[in-house]
């Protein structure tokens, strides 16, 4: 991959506020880290392709996926991009292993047994696969969240405050499963939070936003 995996340089009008943002990353782990309402979630919004950019350009590893000049906008389900929601979003009448599934059928991937395996493992999520996620705990459908979005094949991984939902005792549970995920896939990832603590354990950069604007972006040292 080059040196930088994802370029965005979006503006967008919603109501009162404006989002302007620039930024690149590369492919560690980037943290969009800022207050609420600060344009964080709408920013991965329209990097996953859920919402359009008035103007702009947006690069995944060398392609376009937005473009206003050119006409480019590719839908969603074709910028092989996996993203995890705060709420894991998952199913409620499909189990755990067909909720999985889900997002590879979604995409036309023939099924991939080894890869299966190997983040069922990763994940620890092999004995809630045939239960239906109103039987599991936030944590728990969160790993299974993380799992279908892997499953996907993704160039590239969202995670929109991911453990923002969860107790004190679930983000410790969860979180050394992003560590893992990171270390383990070599995925970059576009990672929201409003957490230090969180930011400074998996990212290796940092954008800073406020009121729709980058203010800075550097290290995780910007976090002090």
């Amino acid at each position: 991959m080059g040196c930088d995996v994802i370029s965005v340089d979006i503006d967008k009008q919603l109501g009162d506020f404006t989002l302007s943002a620039a930024f690149e990353s590369d492919s560690g782990v980037t943290a969009l880290f800022g207050p609420s309402g600060s344009g964080k979630t709408s920013i991965v919004g329209m990097i996953a392709g859920l919402i359009r950019p008035d103007r702009g350009r947006i690069v995944i590893d060398g392609e376009p996926v937005f473009d206003s000049a050119a006409g480019i906008d590719a839908p969603a389900h074709r910028r092989r991009i996996g993203t995890v929601f705060q709420d894991g979003r998952l199913f409620p009448h499909l189990s755990v292993a067909r909720n999985l599934d889900y997002g590879r059928w979604m995409t036309g991937l023939p099924r991939d047994e080894a890869q299966s395996k190997h983040v069922i493992d990763l994940l620890d999520i092999a004995p809630l696969l045939k239960r239906r996620p109103g039987a599991l705990s936030g944590g728990e459908r969160q790993r299974v969240a993380l799992g279908r979005a892997l499953l996907m094949k993704p160039r590239l991984m969202l995670l929109d405050e991911p453990l923002a939902s969860l107790d004190a005792r679930r983000k410790s549970e969860i979180l050394p499963y992003l560590v893992r995920l990171r270390d383990d896939t070599g995925l970059p990832m576009i990672y929201v939070s409003h957490d230090a603590s969180e930011v400074k354990a998996l990212a290796s950069r940092v954008v800073l936003l406020d009121g729709g604007s980058v203010v800075k972006s550097g290290g995780v040292e910007l976090l002090g």
